[in-house]
């Protein structure tokens, strides 16, 4: 492999078969390297998988604490590889969705027995071992397992032996919906099922996604959001709804008329004190010219009046 300094520009004069890594530059010998590793881990991991699964069903026949799946949280169990006479055993726990995180040759039940059982499949096809599912795989099964807990189904997500495709997964949602820190996250599924265990690339995916799509949407909101619609009524007024951890408020130019000049037209609202909050309307909403939000929890306020949970400054200019 043939590796550069680079200093302030391209070396060697177009670049072509380069690809720049923070400060060098790696010949196109770096893929076939690359390509070389993945040929060689995949060639293992299809050597190995029978007789490294037949040891997993041994030790789950012959030791009581070497489970084939543990719940992990309410909607979720996290294990190994299921069989076909294992899926009306999951119906009868109440798994509605399975994500398999197998190559094809791992693979044991096919996505029409799961169906049979009205059970949905969702395939992220990874390789064993040293590889993770890439963010956008990982976003996806977020998703999948968090639909269904909201329509109350248990999903099984599961690899080979539960041990590192599949944790990196379980792990995801649970910083993301759960509000567990990465570190705090593994411990609780270690906790449980003690024989999980990432590889460094499936760490930094955890990492990836905690920072790109958990901290980066705790501090900045989409426009589509800025809106909070009310729901359908239930014997409550129509303009009212429910302020929760995922609300933003938007405030306009005339709400803040009349405070003191000293606030500078910032508002600061303690979540834990408000329960309900009205929906902006479009005329309102059409004299903003511009807000900015922070977002954070236990942040002490600049009013002196911070009753701890959780804090959101907004600022309307």
């Amino acid at each position: 492999m043939h590796l550069e300094e680079l200093k302030g520009e391209e070396v060697g004069g177009g670049g072509e078969g380069k690809v720049y890594i923070g400060n060098g530059v790696i010949g196109a010998a770096s893929f076939v390297v690359s390509d070389a590793k993945r040929a060689l881990v995949g060639a293992g991991a299809r050597a190995l998988f029978y007789p490294t699964l037949l040891y997993n069903v041994v030790r789950n026949k012959v030791q009581a604490e070497f489970r084939w799946w543990d719940k992990v949280d309410e909607f979720i169990l996290l294990g190994a590889v299921p069989f076909p006479v294992d899926v009306p055993r999951l119906k009868e726990l109440g798994v509605r969705g399975v994500i398999t995180l197998n190559e094809s040759y791992e693979t044991l039940v096919p996505t029409s027995l799961y169906h049979a059982h009205g059970i949905d499949h969702l395939v992220i096809p990874t390789r064993d071992y040293c590889f993770a599912p890439s963010l956008h795989d990982i976003c996806s099964a977020v998703d999948f397992i968090h639909e269904n807990a909201l329509a109350g189904r248990v999903t099984y997500v599961h690899c080979k032996a539960g041990r590192g495709r599949s944790t990196t997964v379980v792990i995801c949602y649970l910083v993301h919906h759960k509000l567990m820190t990465p570190s705090a996250a593994y411990d609780y599924v270690k906790s449980i099922r003690p024989r999980v265990l990432l590889a460094s690339s499936q760490w930094r995916a955890v990492q990836e996604y905690y920072h790109l799509r958990v901290r980066k949407a705790m501090t900045y909101a989409p426009a589509s959001n800025l809106i909070i619609k009310a729901p359908a009524a239930t014997g409550a007024s129509l303009d009212l709804v429910t302020f929760d951890d995922g609300s933003v408020v938007v405030v306009t130019e005339s709400d803040v008329e009349g405070y003191e000049p000293a606030m500078g037209r910032e508002i600061w609202a303690n979540v834990s004190l408000v329960c309900r909050v009205r929906v902006v309307g479009q005329a309102a909403l059409a004299r903003i010219s511009c807000l900015w939000l922070r977002y954070g929890r236990h942040r002490q306020a600049s009013t002196g009046n911070h009753l701890g949970g959780i804090s959101v400054d907004i600022h309307v200019f």
